[in-house]
């Protein structure tokens, strides 16, 4: 489904970790493609009009790591052969092709990234770029899946490197999209193109300096904790950084409870929200949806942008769905 695609094609990946990652196994396997890649505006769970009408101009868009709307997929899939790949709940939608085991009942467990799933799709061996995927969306976690953490601790061995190298090279990479520097996130795949050994990462001096920058604001947003209602923790905060979803993980990790954080900070005229949990939000990213919100996430994150005007009432809603 890959080897038949030809013209000019896109690439559009998420700006994470896993998303970086995803989008260097697609470069580095479609080499004789003519193929960029591109992010979405960092933080939008969608694109904009803007962004559909230039990308409609391709022969062909591989999408990784993103669950975008059905209707943005449809628009684009009327001028462009579309191939998905991902691991977030959502819907499948059936006219393109949608290789996201998670959607069609698999357990996520055995599909901890897109990454992973690209990798396997792929038929490559385990490599770097496969497990930084898995260990950036699932951070110390991952040591609870004995499957995967086996494997990963045996690729450490042989690689003669620490996890908390991995967990570092993450926050190197993911320190682009969090400081809002949409080119960095861009480039990095082709960076990793060139890989030659961890410490191209580890002592890449842009991204040290970005997360210098990021771990300040962190730690500040930490210092004021958050509000409890109903056993529910519910953090406000307005920071320019997108570090949303690192501030909910954070408090979650150390309390245990479910975490609502809303950033007022992000963008313009939207809130960004951001739960964890540790019950489904299946049903919680349904309801955003049906509201009309831009919204996404896995079985334990719920993500959304919502209209200033709208985020009180929202707030309430979602700490009544939880309690």
């Amino acid at each position: 489904m890959l080897e038949d695609l030809s013209g000019n094609g896109l690439l559009l990946h998420h700006w994470d970790t896993d998303g970086i990652c995803s989008a260097q196994l697609l470069l580095e396997y479609l080499s004789d493609k003519d193929l960029i890649n591109r992010t979405p505006i960092l933080g939008n769970y969608y694109l904009t009009q803007e962004e559909i009408e230039e990308y409609s101009n391709f022969d062909f868009i591989i999408i990784a790591d993103m669950s975008l709307p059905r209707q943005n997929i449809l628009t684009l899939a009327k001028k462009a052969k579309i191939r998905i790949f991902d691991h977030h709940l959502g819907e499948e939608i059936t006219e393109v092709f949608h290789h996201n085991p998670v959607i069609k009942g698999k357990d996520p467990n055995h599909y901890p990234s897109t990454s992973w799933i690209i990798n396997t799709y792929l038929g490559n061996d385990p490599n770097l770029f496969a497990f930084l995927g898995v260990v950036g969306d699932n951070e110390k976690r991952i040591q609870d899946n004995p499957v995967f953490f086996g494997l990963i601790t045996d690729f450490c061995q042989r690689e003669d490197i620490e996890f908390d190298d991995l967990l570092t090279m993450v926050q190197l990479l993911d320190s682009n999209y969090k400081i809002g520097d949409k080119k960095g996130v861009e480039n990095a795949p082709q960076y990793l193109l060139t890989y030659g050994n961890i410490r191209d990462i580890l002592d890449n001096k842009k991204w040290q300096k970005n997360l210098s920058n990021l771990t300040v604001a962190i730690e500040k947003q930490l210092q004021e904790g958050p509000e409890e209602i109903n056993s529910i923790l519910l953090k406000r905060m307005d920071t320019p950084y997108n570090i949303i979803s690192t501030v909910t993980r954070m408090i979650f990790w150390k309390t245990g409870k479910t975490t609502v954080v809303i950033n007022t900070g992000f963008f313009k005229e939207f809130d960004q929200f951001y739960v964890r949990s540790n019950q489904s939000m299946e049903d919680l990213i349904k309801k955003g949806k049906n509201i009309g919100f831009k919204c996404g996430g896995k079985r334990e994150v719920f993500g959304a942008i919502v209209p200033k005007n709208q985020s009180e009432n929202f707030i309430t809603q979602v700490i009544e769905f939880l309690t």
